[in-house]
């Protein structure tokens, strides 16, 4: 994926090429973008509430059977095993 202007001021969307099909641009709005309401419906926000549920849920119900989750953490670019018994493990 190719960034968009870096010089672009903060209430402007960053435009993203795609690699496999540069005629498709995609707007990152950030959430707190004054230009949100102007890409992101209510119906949009409402299903990203509910996807961030679902995506909670299914991690505390596989942790509570015991099984393994993966996480990626943003802040290390790093991702990772989360194991039921507390234990984490780098897997890149």
């Amino acid at each position: 994926m190719r960034g968009g202007n870096d010089t672009m001021a903060k209430s402007n969307p960053t435009v993203i090429q795609l690699e496999a099909n540069p005629d498709i641009k995609v707007h990152v709005v950030r959430k707190h973008s004054p230009l949100k309401s102007k890409f992101i419906s209510n119906n949009d926000i409402e299903m990203d509430k509910r996807a961030n549920a679902a995506v909670k849920n299914a991690l505390s119900k596989a942790s509570v059977c015991g099984n393994p989750t993966a996480h990626y953490d943003a802040a290390t670019g790093e991702a990772f095993i989360r194991y039921a018994d507390g234990r984490k493990e780098n897997i890149g």
